[in-house]
């Protein structure tokens, strides 16, 4: 069974399909901060999202991270190696995209397993 939450007509916040829940791409609470502020909101949001879905940073399997400029990486990966219990990272990527808006500097996607 697949349950959709929080859906509209282009996507689901959340979705759950045999104990693994899929969250759509989480963008910062307020894009005029700097990329220290935008990463540490994105991930609040994740984590926020990951309770609602019965789950939580220690179940995450994958994170797809989308950073508008490589040159901010350093400083991204800083807030994501506080965030990120010990032991529990999950399988990662990052890339270097355009943003969906210009303000924007970080996107995430992110997929785990329900408690």
């Amino acid at each position: 069974m697949i349950e959709r939450l929080e859906t509209g007509a282009r996507m689901s916040r959340i979705v759950k399909h045999n104990g693994t829940i899929y969250l759509c791409g989480q963008v910062c609470a307020d894009a005029t901060k700097g990329i220290t502020e935008q990463t540490q909101t994105m991930l609040d949001k994740v984590e926020a999202l990951l309770l609602q879905a019965g789950s939580d940073k220690e179940h995450m399997l994958s994170a797809t991270i989308y950073i508008k400029d490589m040159s901010m990486f350093a400083e991204m990966n800083a807030v994501w190696d506080n965030w990120v219990p010990e032991g529990h990272a999950p399988a990662r990527a990052c890339v270097e995209a355009s943003m969906a808006r210009d303000a924007l500097l970080v996107e995430i996607s992110v997929v785990a397993a329900e408690k």
